[in-house]
């Protein structure tokens, strides 16, 4: 059972770790000289003294999570009255980018030469530090040597077309170098932003400044209570906490409900009344 378990969350990690293979097609570009021809499609060189013709490589993805990929290869006849020839080379890649099988095929003024579908498999890979790089190059060694032995059988002597397995040779090389595994990229998930964070535990509360105003809702224990001598008496006469003005209704003014202080209020109110009265009289004077 922890065989199983080890292989299954072996599987997974291998799915993880790659998310695609892709085609480099500006490095697989540059390395023939650059996509110059047929419009940016095509790039044109030259090997052995005979001219070439790359175009730009299609490719689908495979059921198991890779890619096939496809290229056509020209080589262009100088010639009078003289039709280019044609080639098509065509990879398989897994999903971790390894090489699967290749195979290709030229087609020469009516004649067709396809080459044996070379597969990748365990017997061609010799080297423990690059297994994958050793069956490569296996596999591109049989590709052209399997078309290089039925060309001979044909009995081509022209320059171009004996060479023509070497040019599919060297596009084989340099396309491998232009495939790779794209590693999965972790993505982020329902972040929140800072303020939406809960606050850290044991972080003391905000408190109010010492000089600010109290707040207008206070409850009326806590506000100064205003008050004034009885000229009479003596005594200490507290005055009634008169509000502002409130548009939407009269204004309220709380009475003490104490009657010794309602008798005080009105005893010194009387008082205030008749020192106004005779501060009147006299300024009429």
């Amino acid at each position: 059972m922890k065989s199983v378990l080890l292989f299954a969350s072996i599987l997974l990690g291998t799915s993880s770790a790659f998310a695609a293979v892709e085609i480099d097609l500006k490095k697989f570009g540059d390395s023939l000289g650059g996509w110059k021809a047929r419009k940016g499609k095509a790039a044109e060189y030259e090997i052995s003294e005979a001219t070439y013709r790359t175009y730009q490589p299609e490719s689908s993805p495979s059921p198991d999570g890779g890619i096939f990929v496809s290229v056509r290869i020209d080589h262009v006849r100088k010639k009078l009255l003289a039709s280019d020839d044609h080639a098509s080379l065509e990879l398989s890649f897994a999903a971790d980018g390894t090489l699967v099988t290749a195979q290709s095929s030229l087609a020469l003024q009516g004649r067709t030469i396809t080459s044996e579908l070379i597969k990748g498999g365990a017997s061609a890979s010799t080297s423990v530090a690059a297994p994958y790089v050793d069956r490569a190059v296996k596999i591109g060694t049989d590709l052209v040597a399997d078309l290089s032995s039925k060309l001979l059988r044909e009995k081509i002597v022209e320059p171009g077309r004996v060479s023509f397995p070497a040019a599919i040779r060297h596009n084989y090389n340099l396309l491998y170098q232009a495939v790779k595994a794209k590693a999965d990229e972790p993505v982020m998930t329902d972040a929140k932003p800072p303020e939406a964070l809960p606050e850290k535990p044991g972080e003391p509360a905000k408190q109010p400044e010492a000089n600010s105003a109290p707040p207008a809702n206070a409850p009326e224990a806590n506000r100064p209570q205003s008050t004034m001598v009885d000229p009479k008496t003596g005594k200490t006469v507290p005055l009634p906490d008169v509000q502002a003005y409130n548009p939407s209704g009269a204004p309220t003014t709380p009475i003490p409900n104490h009657p010794s202080v309602q008798k005080d209020l009105i005893r010194a109110g009387g008082e205030a009344l008749k020192l106004a009265r005779e501060v009147v009289r006299q300024e009429g004077k």
